[in-house]
């Protein structure tokens, strides 16, 4: 007990040193095992205690001056000892050879000076200090995590018992990396591949996932970590349904191309991604659509701070263009996307510009001044409610504002101009619904009008709910768990289609490159989800129990609102039945009806005269006459009282 005592008390003064003191401690030892190495070697070989002759004893001393400036250059005092690993040793490996190659050379230069040197001398010298200066190092290792961990977390509670899903090498580097952070204790991995059943990796036994309620209830597990970075979205789909019935925290492992290659942390743990819900694939793009409008060109992308905007801007650098043009109101928004892009692309020529698309003299200077090729239009008002409750400023902004850009496009004769739609233009109950259909209507009848000189392509791409933007549901969601709930669903009825946002940035570059002129794109966003189901995946996969009429002892409520002003309990996606495939499976071409350009004109005037008389209720009897299937479902009074 007092050995123990003592060597503890040595090791706790070992590690209160200085790093240079620490590594001029280990140099030390590093020497006087170099010379024991040589001194054994001689030993053994003669089977005797070696006692080196007067003209040999400048070979002991040449040693360690041979070995430690190898030990020094390769890195070895480099390395903390007590998270050294597998590369160390390697390391070790190449610097004990390395020394003895120099040794057998000055020795052999030597020639009779030093004397006879057998030379199994050398390869035994070898392995000695081969396992003097590795087995040095794992032995401290060893020592001194273990004097650490009991130094550190004595006095913490127990940490708490997590499974690990998924025994790859990514599974693996996790187990290590957790024991290491020491923040959760993993007890056994779950995978579905047979050969790895009943396995030992880093003393963790591989069970099936046949075992899951078992391993649950056995080691009270309250959270499963997935560590199957390049399984596919479906695959995790899969794994996520299979974990929902258990009463555990989901979290996952990013992707492989979000993953540094071959090191894995706990910092790289994070929440379920939504889209891995959908089970939705990603589909690989057309290289000529995604360069068509973009590559060599001068492209503009308004509303660039936005969430859609963002995107666009991410996705055009990696396809070279010319120059680029951020165009944002917003000043915070266009100096955050403008930083991103500098710190990610630094040679890429990327200009921000604040501004307004209601400024139509600023618009058309732009355009002409930076000779502009092709427009991305995703600057809009999009929060339904906030709309409804500023009709003036919403038409203003989304139809006044996409036909003065549009208006100036044409003079300044920009090739292409794509505007970013919505699902909710079709049949609109909400005024932002209709704002985005007149949009579309105004971009539809100047491509066909013969009154302007127009080379100007315009395109109009049409898709649901994107998951992450502005208004989205699932940061709404995760915010109202982490708070302990309730979450707030407006009806159990309602239905969405959702897509990521990197997925709708990528169609709309393709689909903007197939249009012809005042094309309606639409987006396959795949199967529709309900939003009170959606609403009960992330409560369950946070960990917790819903609370409902069955489980009145459950966790976190979930409550019904009501259907906002304006909010439909469906999306559509098309007007009418006309719809053609494209050369894109997820991009479709809807056919439908128009109104001629000096009809349309003459509805501009009259509601710019309507805004300019704060007459609202004439400004949504003038949508209600020209916007097919507008319903709102709120009167102008009901936000005025």
């Amino acid at each position: 007990m007092a050995q123990d005592t003592k060597l503890h008390s040595i090791s706790k003064w070992f590690l209160s040193q200085s790093r240079s003191s620490k590594r001029g401690i280990t140099l030390i030892v590093d020497i006087f095992a170099v010379v024991v190495s040589l001194w054994v070697a001689f030993s053994l070989r003669y089977s005797e205690f070696y006692i080196p002759p007067q003209q040999q004893l400048w070979v002991f001393v040449v040693a360690p001056l041979l070995a430690i400036p190898v030990f020094i250059r390769l890195g070895l005092y480099r390395a903390i000892v007590r998270y050294i690993g597998v590369d160390a040793l390697f390391t070790i490996f190449k610097a004990v050879a390395l020394y003895t190659l120099l040794l057998v050379t000055v020795v052999l230069l030597a020639g009779s000076f030093a004397g006879v040197v057998p030379r199994t001398v050398y390869g035994i010298n070898a392995l000695i200090l081969l396992l003097f200066t590795g087995g040095s190092r794992l032995l401290a290792r060893w020592w001194f995590s273990d004097l650490f961990d009991r130094k550190e977390f004595a006095s913490q509670q127990v940490l708490p018992n997590v499974l690990i899903f998924g025994a790859s090498s990514s599974g693996t580097q996790l187990s290590l990396a957790l024991n290491r952070s020491r923040q959760q204790k993993p007890v056994a991995f779950v995978d579905d591949a047979k050969q790895l059943h009943n396995q030992i990796i880093n003393n963790l036994v591989v069970y099936p996932t046949e075992k899951l309620a078992y391993l649950i209830e056995k080691y009270a597990i309250r959270e499963v970590l997935i560590a199957i970075p390049n399984a596919s979205r479906q695959r995790r789909n899969e794994i996520i349904r299979l974990l929902e019935e258990y009463p555990v925290h989901v979290r996952t492992l990013p992707d492989l191309s979000d993953l540094a290659e071959g090191k894995v942390t706990v910092s790289d743990i994070r929440e379920v991604d939504i889209a891995d819900l959908l089970g939705r694939e990603p589909v690989e793009p057309v290289p000529e659509l995604l360069h068509g409008n973009i590559t060599d060109k001068v492209v503009m992308v308004t509303g660039a701070g936005g969430s859609i905007g963002s995107e666009l801007c991410r996705q055009i650098v990696r396809l070279s263009p010319k120059q680029l043009i951020l165009f944002e109101l917003n000043e915070f928004n266009l100096y955050a996307i403008d930083k991103e892009l500098k710190n990610d692309c630094p040679d890429m020529k990327a200009i921000a510009l604040l501004g307004s698309v209601q400024d139509k003299q600023r618009l058309k200077t732009i355009f002409k001044q930076f000779d502009v090729d092709t427009i991305y239009h995703a600057a809009a008002y999009k929060h339904v409610p906030l709309v409804e409750q500023n009709i003036a400023e919403g038409i203003r902004n989304n139809v006044l504002g996409t036909l003065n850009c549009a208006m100036a496009a044409i003079e300044a004769k920009v090739d292409t101009f794509v505007l970013i739609s919505t699902d909710k233009a079709v049949r609109p109950t909400n005024t932002m619904g209709a704002s985005k259909r007149l949009a579309e209507l105004t971009l539809q009848a100047l491509s066909e009008s013969k009154d302007f000189d127009n080379t100007t392509r315009f395109t109009m791409v049409r898709f649901g709910n994107v998951l992450g933007s502005s208004g989205s549901v699932v940061p709404l969601f995760r915010e109202q768990i982490a708070n302990g709930g309730p979450v707030t669903v407006t009806d159990k009825r309602i239905i969405r289609y959702f897509m990521t946002i990197p997925e709708a940035a990528e169609l709309v570059i393709q689909a903007g490159a197939m249009g012809q002129g005042g094309d309606v794109f639409v987006l396959d966003m795949g199967e529709p989800v309900k939003i009170a189901e959606l609403a009960k995946r992330m409560i369950h996969l946070s960990g917790f129990i819903e609370k409902d009429e069955n489980q009145p002892d459950g966790d976190i409520e979930i409550i019904y609102t009501g259907l906002r002003p304006g909010e439909k309990l469906y999306e559509e996606l098309l007007i009418g039945d006309n719809v053609m495939s494209t050369q894109h499976s997820k991009i479709m071409r809807a056919q439908e009806s128009i109104i001629k350009w000096p009809i349309l004109a003459s509805v501009f005037a009259d509601i710019q005269k309507a805004i300019d008389e704060n007459d609202y209720q004439k400004v949504r009897d003038i949508i209600l006459i020209h916007v097919d299937g507008f319903k709102p479902q709120c009167g102008i009074e009901d936000w005025l009282h």
